[in-house]
């Protein structure tokens, strides 16, 4: 009895995730609990496991989107998994009569086409796929295969994009392709977006001598149309979605970067490993000096390049001119000298960490200020629901972490009760599951107030957007030696400004100031975190 795997349910307000890469292989045997594939939604990643011991029948590809509950996977108990493969290629060989034995013979791939041109005969259509209960509409991102172009069953032949992910559109049948949609255009679930002729079946037969003979496309090497057939496909080379969104985040080449995924295809571990290999490749090939000067000259005219905003910019877009305008948010500055923590850090950051078995850093300092001028100040943790206040007695601090996604927001519960120690440990754990993109969803929901440093990136001030439904976020910048006047002398100190945005709507001047000098203050004299004055 086979037992299907499907997509759990990750979260209130997911409805939909991304198969990332599959870590076990269809026909793989696997374990109970054993990991079996990596899924993403599109703030976290996570694991797929099986649910008993068997043999795996894959039911999705790598790249496709997936609505909560969709059967993923089905796990075969014994042999039923290699029966039914067997099962299947009887028909492929009824050609020849009673030879059911030759299904690894050289001449069983060609008859395996044998179907395709009887059932090519009629055109069919290409509709855009339900790909989640909120989605109802996509954009035709490009063709991966052109008007006219024979394709194979199952063979990706364009790349849909929805506001939260990428996925491909494949072939349902082997045929001539007919493109009846542009690059760019906005389609509804259960709009044709092609259709697939018939007079493409030929296409099959054409490449089914070069896969009778493997032999020879490995003898010849030089011959383009046998090496494909040995094992390359359409997939050898392409990337999947979250593999190219990350490699051109990169700018890395796909060309340049070895797929480890079925028929060579670029799977996200790839993209994560590729690091800038065709910068480097560039750099030497540049040598003649008088090429790049002649391109300048060669082109025309000044022109501006236009490209189409892609449907997870527009989201994001949306929900940032959403907080602008539903929040009435203001921004007060002030600045802290940042010599007494860098003192107490350099007198005591190896003792710390010997003791500790962590670094003594900045953002714990940072942390536990916030956390005891939040309760001076409550309305500064506290949040609208409605038409009421809700006011927080406990701080969980999210702290903004730069991860290869993108930027996210791990949440540090109960911070008020932690010490300094305790707080570095639970930064490091948080990075390091960001790095990773292993963040869960409840990770990254319902703090009570944001820190976030754009410091480590250069950053001198900014104002830093609110993180709703929270209503105050604290901006660090970078520490510059500036001239100040102390006690009447102008001297040198290492300065550092600060910036609290805020949402007017339940946190007035009085209360948004007092609460930033509060934080100076303690950050200015350490001793006060430690005597609670």
């Amino acid at each position: 009895m086979s037992l299907e795997i499907k997509v759990p349910p990750v979260g209130e307000s997911i409805t939909e995730v991304t198969l990332a890469s599959w870590k076990k292989k269809d026909g793989d045997h696997v374990e109970m609990d054993e990991v079996i594939a990596e899924l993403e939604s599109d703030k976290a990643t996570f694991e797929l496991t099986a649910e008993k011991a068997g043999t795996l029948k894959t039911a999705a590809a790598e790249g496709d989107t997936l609505a909560i509950g969709a059967v993923v996977a089905t796990i075969e108990e014994g042999g039923a998994a290699a029966a039914a493969p067997a099962a299947e290629s009887a028909p492929a060989t009824t050609a020849d009569g009673d030879k059911p034995a030759t299904a690894n013979s050289p001449e069983n791939p060609a008859n395996a086409y044998a179907p395709a041109p009887q059932a090519g005969g009629e055109a069919i259509e290409i509709k855009v796929p339900p790909v989640g209960e909120s989605i109802t509409e996509v954009t035709l991102s490009r063709w991966i295969k052109k008007d006219g172009e024979a394709v194979e069953m199952d063979e990706a032949i364009a790349e849909l994009e929805s506001d939260k992910a990428t996925f491909e559109l494949t072939a349902e049948k082997a045929g001539t392709l007919k493109t009846l949609a542009n690059e760019g255009d906005t389609l509804a679930i259960g709009a044709v977006v092609c259709k697939i002729e018939g007079a493409g079946a030929t296409a099959p037969a054409a490449t089914s001598p070069a896969q009778v003979t493997p032999a020879v496309a490995d003898k010849v090497n030089e011959s383009p149309q046998a090496a494909p057939s040995k094992g390359t496909t359409y997939a050898s080379g392409t990337p999947s979605p979250a593999a190219a969104k990350i490699l051109a985040e990169k700018g890395v080449d796909p060309a340049s970067v070895n797929g480890s995924g079925v028929d060579g295809r670029i799977t996200k571990g790839d993209a994560l490993g590729a690091q800038n290999k065709p910068a480097a490749a560039a750099t030497p090939a540049a040598k003649p000096p008088a090429a790049p000067a002649a391109a300048p000259q060669a082109q025309g005219p000044r022109s501006d390049r236009r490209e189409k905003m892609s449907s997870l910019r527009k989201t994001v877009a949306k929900r940032l001119v959403a907080v602008k305008n539903e929040t009435a948010m203001l921004t007060t500055f002030n600045e802290v000298d940042m010599s007494p923590i860098m003192e107490l850090r350099g007198k005591y950051k190896d003792k710390f960490k010997e003791k500790h078995g962590v670094g003594l850093g900045f953002m714990s300092f940072f942390t536990k200020a916030v956390t005891e001028a939040l309760k001076e100040w409550p309305a500064v943790n506290a949040r609208i629901e409605g038409e009421e206040i809700v006011y927080s007695n406990f701080a969980d601090i999210s702290i903004a972490v730069s991860a290869p996604k993108g930027l996210v927001v791990p949440v540090i519960r109960n911070a008020d009760a932690m010490s300094l120690a305790e707080i570095e440990k639970a930064i490091v754990v948080l990075a390091g599951k960001a790095r990773e993109n292993k963040l869960t969803i409840d990770e990254m929901t319902g703090g009570t107030f944001t820190i976030t440093n754009g410091g480590v990136f250069g950053s001198m001030m900014s104002t830093p957007i609110i993180n709703a439904p929270q209503s105050a976020i604290l901006g660090m910048h970078n520490i510059v030696e500036r001239p100040v006047a102390v006690n009447g002398q102008v001297v040198i100190r290492p300065m550092m400004y600060l910036a609290l945005s805020y949402d007017h709507r339940i946190i007035d001047g009085r209360e948004s100031v007092s609460f930033l000098v509060r934080v100076k203050q303690l950050l200015e004299d350490p001793a006060r975190l430690l005597l609670g004055v």
